[in-house]
């Protein structure tokens, strides 16, 4: 987990499932907001009788409505980015939830410190297979600005993505930096994970994503782990939309 500086009696979280109690129940004490963001997107510490984090808080209430994502909220979009990444297994979108916050309710994620001595700019054109997972997870939910400061690369070798608020659209919207493997196979890992995220997307994770997105969103989701196993093979640019997302960084 990241690292955060505490209080005395506190300590940071020792893994994912310490984040997610500190994120539902904790305290948070806004610090800032970060300027650069579209949408109003506030950071602080959070914490509780024990632990003690820094989070990012995106209150619903801060959204500017997008005419191309009508429909729920993209709090709801982020939320909905966690459970596929969860159901994954591969622990692409650092601990998230849905609560109420300072502003109403909110996206509130573990803020992730990432490591300061790599070059982002030369990282993403790595062949490296943290971010060849994050591609393919991308194509599942239809992501469509994985920007390269929405990469974290992390001093043990994780790569963490974040900011997922416009993804799971109906249209073919992929945009992102990571089109290394385009038309290249699936590994045999990401078939595998794909299959069983085919499987959960019909039952329980399918029901929980219902509470976040349309139907119509969650069935295209469905199909498009179906299109990807059908083809065994990374998408390439459609043509249909810009495939790098601007600005890049």
């Amino acid at each position: 987990m990241s690292e955060q500086p505490v209080e005395p009696d506190l300590r940071a979280p020792a893994d994912d499932d310490e984040a997610m109690r500190l994120l539902r129940e904790g305290v948070i004490d806004l610090e800032g907001r970060m300027l650069d963001a579209s949408n109003v997107t506030l950071v602080g510490a959070i914490r509780s009788d024990e632990l003690a984090a820094e989070c990012v808080y995106k209150p619903v209430a801060g959204e500017r409505p997008l005419w191309d994502f009508p429909d729920g909220t993209l709090a709801g979009r982020e939320i909905s980015a966690f459970l596929v990444s969860e159901a994954t297994g591969w622990r692409v979108v650092p601990p998230t939830v849905l609560r109420e916050g300072p502003f109403g309710a909110g996206m509130v994620q573990l803020w992730i410190d990432g490591d300061e001595d790599v070059d982002l700019a030369a990282f993403v054109r790595r062949d490296d297979p943290a971010l060849r997972r994050m591609a393919v997870f991308d194509a599942v939910v239809n992501n469509a600005d994985r920007k390269g400061g929405h990469i974290i690369p992390m001093p043990d070798g994780h790569v963490y993505g974040v900011d997922h608020g416009i993804c799971f659209s109906v249209d073919p919207k992929l945009r992102t930096l990571l089109w290394r493997w385009a038309d290249e196979p699936l590994t045999a890992e990401a078939v595998a994970v794909l299959e069983r995220l085919g499987d959960e997307l019909r039952g329980d994770l399918g029901e929980a994503l219902h509470e976040h997105l349309t139907r119509r969103e969650v069935r295209c989701t469905q199909q498009r782990v179906a299109e990807l196993l059908r083809t065994g093979r990374h998408p390439e640019p459609s043509g249909e939309w810009p495939a790098l997302p601007w600005p890049p960084f």
